[in-house]
């Protein structure tokens, strides 16, 4: 399954539907597989997501520093796969438009 956040002032933002319901709980909102955030409402669900964000970059730093001994497979961080998404908020805020989600 793969998730689709779209916004008329950014270009469509794609990802793993388990990633992307795990970005929505982080913008706050209720995890649905499709869904909508009013432009109004965008400022303070990007608070959030950048909040949680800080959260997991401060969690995979203990975690790391303590599997130091044996490295697995690296993994890209949800922060890293949250930049995309960070910047489309930014742009729909400068825009004044609504961001929309849907799972395909």
């Amino acid at each position: 399954m793969l998730m689709t956040f779209q916004c008329n002032a950014s270009a469509d933002i794609t990802m793993f539907g388990s990633v992307g319901l795990k970005m929505v709980t982080m913008m706050g909102q209720p995890e649905t597989k499709s869904g909508a955030i009013k432009a109004e409402n965008i400022p303070h669900a990007l608070e959030q997501l950048k909040a949680a964000v800080t959260h997991e970059k401060e969690n995979d730093q203990s975690m790391k520093s303590n599997n130091n001994a044996e490295q697995e497979e690296p993994t890209v961080s949800l922060a890293t796969r949250a930049v995309p998404l960070i910047e489309m908020l930014n742009a729909a805020i400068q825009e004044d438009c609504p961001i929309m989600w849907q799972c395909q």
